[in-house]
């Protein structure tokens, strides 16, 4: 855990959250400012900065943080109309928080992928 790291704090208990689903590796929770109406963060419990360093560190907890995004995308009832799985990576990606998460979008049109 780092401790000025939010996600780490959140997974510690320290802050709360609305936590949809949970795993022994893994932490899905609302996002508190949510861009669709489905707006879920998946993260390792482990702290990883971000998608490149948990892909090549840990490639299985990887893969456990896409399955929980699946479930969660199955438990929303996304899976119909499809949703956006979506990582931020670095400054230029738009990362704002340094603890890899996973962005699960859905509910509704989420219009282009990049705005210019």
């Amino acid at each position: 855990m780092e401790s000025d790291c939010l996600f780490c704090r959140i997974v510690a208990g320290e802050i709360p959250a609305t936590i949809v689903r949970e795993t022994d590796k893994t932490l899905a929770f609302r996002d508190i400012t949510p861009k669709a109406p489905v707006h879920v963060l998946v993260i390792p419990k482990e702290h990883y900065a971000d998608v490149a360093t948990l892909g090549q560190g840990d490639p299985a907890l990887a893969g456990e943080v896409l399955a929980t995004a699946a479930t969660v995308a199955e438990e929303e009832g996304l899976l119909g109309d499809g949703f956006r799985l979506m990582f931020n990576t670095g400054a230029y990606g738009g990362q704002e928080v340094f603890h890899v998460h996973a962005h699960l979008l859905g509910g509704a049109p989420l219009g282009p992928m990049l705005a210019r």
